[in-house]
């Protein structure tokens, strides 16, 4: 028998959460991440849109960001007549809220943490910040790098001789922002479906990315650790756990810590009398030279032939483009396509209810109508000045 449609597209096979209803207060970097997290798992999210959206500059519209896939949007303006009404409306039909907003804004708008769960006691409500909801830095601006610069995590990573490398937004936003707050929510929902009672996740980047270094800090308090950058065994500083140049200008990434992938992994290199060199430190700098040396005698792709099928955990280090041709990566769907556009497939796996992707981006306010109808909130309906412009500047 087939099943039943449920809202959003949505059918009992498309993730474990489907029938969870989300809505996010559209912002941007962890917060709309998070979201997809959720909506990859299944999740109906519901994005509340603003007229004029986002600044210009910080990434494609809102219908080009992939974030923003397997998510519906309506357009609420909060501040317009009525607009609190349609999104507290919202909130008694949802099982978790996601926000992003610098403490104290969402409420001011009306729609904090009070006024949400006074409308629905059982409701999750997910607040994502750098900083966090209190402490001296609570009210000011910042960005993953500052978040990451004050917990110690950036301060690893980097050659000893230059500046700390910048991580993309991968270990700040994302790692210790988005996936903290989808673990606070699961867990909260978890309590919430048994005890009837919501409650609010405080996820802060500093708090996520310095749960992240847990080990580096034991490591350190028992003297197995450097506090300083490219001296320590997955930092950089051991020769066979890092990146070495090949003669064409690729790069091969090396992680041969234990001693019998290190066995394969020189002898495949053919690096002769420098292997012995391993065991004392004192002689890294020697062994890293040789082992550079012998990169530079071949191209990237004839490396990852001699290396492959082995053990030696030496891996070709791929470009964004060149990523979703891998053998590896194609033979497990680690990349889909979706109208045209290859992007991540969702993850972690299922094996009875796994993830899908349903539908790509939407432009702002596309789903308010269908949203309207089926989280029975007929007043949804946009008001006149919640409506978008005809023509919106390009990156809005």
């Amino acid at each position: 028998m087939t099943e039943p449609p449920l809202p959003g597209g949505a059918t009992a096979t498309d993730g474990p959460l489907t029938g969870v209803r989300v809505l996010e207060l559209a912002g941007i970097g962890p917060g709309p991440f998070a979201a997809m997290l959720l909506a990859d798992l299944g999740a109906d999210v519901v994005r509340v849109d603003r007229p004029g959206g986002r600044e210009p500059g910080l990434g494609p519209g809102p219908e080009r960001d992939l974030t923003h896939r397997n998510k519906r949007s309506v357009l609420v303006d909060l501040k317009s007549p009525g607009g609190r009404d349609r999104v507290l409306a919202l909130v008694a039909r949802a099982d978790l809220l996601v926000e992003g907003y610098r403490p104290g804004v969402a409420e001011r708008l009306g729609v904090g943490p009070a006024d949400c769960r006074a409308r629905n006691a059982r409701l999750v409500y997910g607040r994502m910040t750098g900083w966090g909801q209190r402490g001296p830095l609570a009210p000011r601006a910042g960005h993953d790098l500052t978040y990451l610069a004050v917990t110690g995590a950036l301060g690893t990573i980097g050659r000893p001789d230059d500046a700390p490398a910048p991580p993309a937004n991968l270990l700040g936003d994302y790692a210790g922002g988005s996936l903290y707050l989808v673990v606070g929510l699961l867990a909260a929902l978890h309590h919430a479906r048994a005890t009837g009672v919501g409650q609010v996740v405080d996820a802060a980047i500093v708090d996520g990315a310095a749960h992240l270094t847990t080990l580096v800090h034991g490591l350190l308090a028992a003297g197995h650790w450097q506090d300083r950058r490219g001296a320590n065994l997955l930092d950089g500083g051991c020769p066979f756990y890092g990146c070495y140049r090949t003669s064409d200008g690729g790069y091969m990434a090396v992680g041969a810590l234990e001693r019998r992938f290190y066995d394969e992994f020189t002898a495949l290199l053919d690096l002769g009398p420098a292997a012995a060199l391993r065991d004392d430190p004192a002689h890294w700098d020697a062994l890293r030279a040789a082992v550079a040396d012998r990169f530079l005698t071949r191209t990237r792709a004839q490396w990852t032939e001699v290396f492959d099928g082995s053990d030696a955990c030496v891996a070709p280090v791929l470009s964004l483009r060149e990523a979703p041709a891998h053998p590896h990566l194609v033979a497990r769907g680690t990349f889909a396509t979706r109208d045209g556009v290859p992007q991540p497939a969702p993850a972690p796996r299922f094996s009875v209810t796994p993830g899908t992707l349903r539908r790509g981006p939407v432009r702002p306010g596309a789903d308010t109508a269908e949203v309207a109808r089926d989280w029975d909130v007929p007043d949804l309906v946009a008001a006149p000045s919640d409506h978008l412009p005809d023509h919106l500047p390009e990156g809005r």
